[in-house]
């Protein structure tokens, strides 16, 4: 059997890391399962320039074809992509990751010996290998902080464009930063599809290195993140959602003892983080600063259950 892919990917503003992802895609090599592919890059009204360089840069893009919108966030990218798309085969991603030249031919593998067993009803899902190495992003190792529990996660999967129709592709609700995709696999999830592990389709997931600046935007981001969870549990209030967005009881006295009742807060933080930062540990200043940033999402959710 020979299978067609779509590659989808929704972009806003990462011109330059979207540059490395789009080559690296070009490079893919094929075989007797994929004879052919295409890359549907939905631009979300970006202001970097990314339409024009892309049209710009077409004879070195040749499996690129662009669609615009407004800005209105991934999920509604995604969905125009898939609708546009015109291959049997969905593989969806970041705009920020890079991939490998055997990347697709991994998924395609592993999804069509898991189509005869489940007939279609299941997904292949990828590792996504975390690095801020923008020159050689493919050089970062597998890291324990790069473990994975979501059940469906649009960074790195591959899925059948027909069960994606059938299922009812994104809800265009989830307009800001997160959880559009998990609750995508809650709806896939109770249908009985099933999650395949693909570790060798890798993606590298490339973010810049923290610097102090970054958090203003990094707590908006939470903000976000506890109002899209709170539409997420309303049209999901099972216990599992309630432990996915964080929304017992249990997470509230956990993060509240962990930060010590806010004592341990990001301006408590900030000269430990200045001198991480300076001293080159980015890294380490990053996991440590998300200890109070998921005290703040946790009590902006609880604060709009509340009201």
């Amino acid at each position: 059997m020979v299978m067609n892919v779509s590659v989808v990917i929704p972009t806003y503003n990462r011109k330059s890391i979207l540059e490395k992802c789009l080559k690296a895609l070009e490079r893919q090599t094929l075989n007797d399962i994929i004879s052919n592919y295409e890359i549907v890059v939905v631009d979300d009204g970006s202001t970097d320039g990314t339409p024009s360089w892309i049209r710009d840069n077409s004879k070195i893009l040749p499996h690129v074809v662009l669609y615009e919108q407004e800005h209105g966030g991934p999920a509604l990218g995604r969905n125009l992509g898939v609708m546009k798309s015109k291959y049997e085969v969905i593989v969806f991603i970041d705009s920020d990751l890079i991939v490998l030249e055997d990347f697709l031919i991994c998924h395609v593998k592993k999804l069509f010996s898991s189509w005869k067993i489940n007939n279609k009803k299941c997904f292949t899902y990828g590792s996504v290998v975390n690095t801020s190495n923008f020159k050689n992003p493919e050089n970062e190792r597998y890291k324990l902080t790069d473990v994975s529990f979501a059940y469906f996660a649009t960074g790195n999967v591959a899925i059948s464009k027909e069960l994606l129709l059938n299922i009812g592709l994104f809800d265009t609700s989830f307009s800001l930063y997160g959880w559009e995709d998990l609750e995508l696999g809650e709806r896939l999830k109770k249908i009985g599809t099933r999650l395949i592990k693909c570790p060798k389709a890798v993606g590298f997931h490339w973010h810049p290195p923290f610097v102090c600046g970054q958090i203003e935007s990094l707590i908006s981001q939470e903000k976000e993140r506890a109002r899209m969870a709170l539409i997420f549990y309303k049209k999901h209030s099972n216990l599992r959602v309630r432990f996915m967005i964080q929304l017992t009881p249990i997470h509230n006295f956990l993060w509240e003892i962990i930060c010590l009742g806010g004592l341990i807060s990001i301006n408590k933080l900030l000269p430990l983080l200045e001198f991480l930062v300076k001293s080159g540990r980015n890294r380490l200043a990053l996991e440590i600063v998300k200890v109070p940033l998921n005290l703040i999402y946790v009590r902006e959710l609880r604060r709009l259950i509340l009201n």
